[in-house]
């Protein structure tokens, strides 16, 4: 489809050279006749080894000699130029298939002309009526919040719950509490290169039980296994703070409410013990120096992880402070929380003074399973998990830095 006005006029400019070309070339030397057509000349014939002479003799004359010295000192113009002057000299008559290849070649430029303006014509007349301007609608929009810097073209929804543990009971869309919207009234709008974090902005979503695999459930129940023999024998305090048993469908409503998608690994360490617990003054267990938490802790720690940060700072967001996408399952009580990433699963943690880091206590720890593996060999011979060492005082486990 032509749409440049510039090649629409080319093409138009080109054939009306072609035509005309073709209407002088034709004009200056008429078709011979057809034979039969063309009256018997009188007399003898003539002589067929006398052609005339080439180019005919000038109208004017032959110039003579002084005639050229006296317009010699004329300066030469543009027509004179030897290229100029040999186009528009007179030629001799075309042969038959040298015209008739002229001729079929201005019809082509003529059909290739009729041909584009047809087409133009077409377009304009079908594809270019009304409005093609476009909107992106987003079907099932994300909650905006008042102070969030975007817009939607749906209503903001607000999910919230009023279940309490050990499980949580799934809610509609309610309104925001009045903190919530005076807060975002009360607040500057967001300057506009603030980029918001759609993954604290979930699409509300039915919860739904997912099935884990066998295999990943055995290979988290092992590991859990080789730890509370461990803490019954030499840490009895910290087992007791160990988590009842936690519930699939709790897990399903905390991954419907963040709009994450929890690795099986970690749910499968859920559904055996549910976080820990105070108990008897204890510091609960956990690891790498965190307290485990319950689904309904995961829940509110990132909720209000992304009140304190629902922006996007970096085009990594594993560079970030925090970023919706990660999964709080452990907290130092000091700001710190030790996280998963949903979409590579590996462990990281948040600092308050820098951006996440995904080598906690100096190694790289590809899933939840493999940090429950890590602690189980760190208990069971004495070792590390990084720089940090889990160690037996007074009946509780503590990490410390050996």
């Amino acid at each position: 489809m032509i749409i440049s006005r510039g090649l629409w006029w080319a093409l138009a400019a080109a054939a009306v050279a072609v035509a005309a070309v073709v209407f002088v070339r034709r004009s200056r030397t008429p078709y011979p006749d057809l034979p039969g057509e063309r009256p018997a000349p009188e007399g003898p014939p003539p002589e067929r080894d006398v052609s005339p002479p080439w180019p005919p003799v000038p109208i004017l004359g032959t110039p003579t000699k002084a005639d050229i010295e006296r317009y010699a000192t004329r300066p030469a113009g543009f027509f004179d130029r030897p290229a100029v002057a040999a186009f528009f000299a007179e030629q001799p008559p075309l042969d038959g298939p040298t015209r008739r290849r002229l001729n079929r070649w201005a019809a082509v430029a003529v059909a290739v002309v009729v041909l584009a303006g047809g087409a133009q014509v077409l377009e304009s007349a079908v594809f270019s009526k009304g409005d093609h301007s476009t909107k992106e609608h987003f079907g099932g929009c994300a909650p905006v919040y008042a102070d969030a810097g975007v817009g939607c073209f749906t209503e903001p929804r607000w999910q919230v719950d009023s279940g309490s543990e050990p499980g949580i009971e799934w809610s509609p869309a309610l309104e925001p509490a009045p903190g919530d919207q005076q807060r975002a009234e009360s607040q500057d709008p967001p300057l506009a290169q603030e980029a918001v974090d759609a993954d604290c902005r979930p699409r509300t979503a039915e919860p739904h039980v997912r099935a884990i695999d066998p295999k990943v459930t055995r290979a988290v129940n092992r590991q859990w296994r080789r730890i509370e023999t461990w803490l019954k024998a030499h840490a009895p305090r910290s087992y007791r703070t160990l988590g009842r048993p936690g519930r699939a469908r709790t897990i399903a409503v905390a991954e419907a409410q963040t709009g994450l998608t929890f690795p099986d690994d970690l749910r499968a360490s859920l559904l055996r013990h549910n976080g820990s617990a105070l108990a008897e003054g204890i510091w609960p267990f956990g690891f790498l120096n965190n307290v485990n938490m319950t689904v309904r802790q995961i829940r509110d720690h990132w909720r209000t992880l992304c009140g304190i940060d629902a922006t996007d700072d970096s085009d990594d967001p594993r560079t970030e402070w925090w970023d919706g996408r990660m999964i709080p399952v452990g907290s130092d009580g000091g700001g710190n929380s030790l996280v998963i990433d949903s979409v590579r699963r590996d462990v990281g943690e948040t600092d308050l003074e820098d951006s996440m880091s995904f080598t906690p206590g100096g190694i790289r720890i590809r899933s939840y399973h493999a940090l429950l593996k890590a602690t189980a060999d760190a208990l069971e011979t004495g070792g590390t998990v990084g720089f940090w060492k889990p160690e037996a005082v007074a009946g509780q486990l503590e990490w410390n830095l050996p």
